[in-house]
């Protein structure tokens, strides 16, 4: 049976599609731009949430502000990989949701973004909602309608 025919899509709560911290790829505030770029080419995400040393939730990193960065007029400054960190550049004003929010709250945050970060009441980070995790369900509950009919 599928989610939206158990429940109204605005109580479905965004936790039965929260990918766990554990799961997702992140940097810390203090780690070298260098550091940063290497996780999001490997991960092959075009960002990835910034945490504090406590784990909390600061904000999201990507490779257009990496790169951003390093352009210069003549030439791609790599040296300053090294020399610049992650809370130069991040990106802090990024809206968050909690477990208790509804898919409809994570619907519409992730209509402007990727994936929106989940976090506690204390602000420690608990994961992820993409995009993709909620168009993956709906496709799934479409299909599952359309052949009961």
């Amino acid at each position: 049976m599928s989610i939206i025919q158990d429940k109204e899509f605005a109580n479905i709560s965004v936790d039965e599609l929260l990918i766990p911290s554990e799961k997702v790829a992140h940097v810390q505030l203090n780690n070298p731009l260098e550091h940063a770029l290497l996780v999001l080419v490997k991960s092959g995400y075009s960002a990835v949430p910034v945490l504090d040393a406590s784990y909390k939730f600061v904000g999201i990193i990507g490779k257009t502000a990496i790169l951003n960065q390093i352009l210069g007029m003549e030439r791609f400054e790599i040296e300053k990989l090294s020399e610049m960190r992650v809370k130069e550049v991040m990106s802090s004003d990024i809206p968050t949701l909690t477990r208790e929010h509804s898919l409809l709250d994570g619907l519409n945050a992730v209509i402007d973004h990727a994936f929106v970060c989940l976090v506690d009441q204390d602000g420690y980070f608990d994961g992820i909602l993409t995009r993709r995790a909620i168009l993956k369900q709906l496709k799934k509950d479409i299909y599952m309608n359309s052949y009961k009919k």
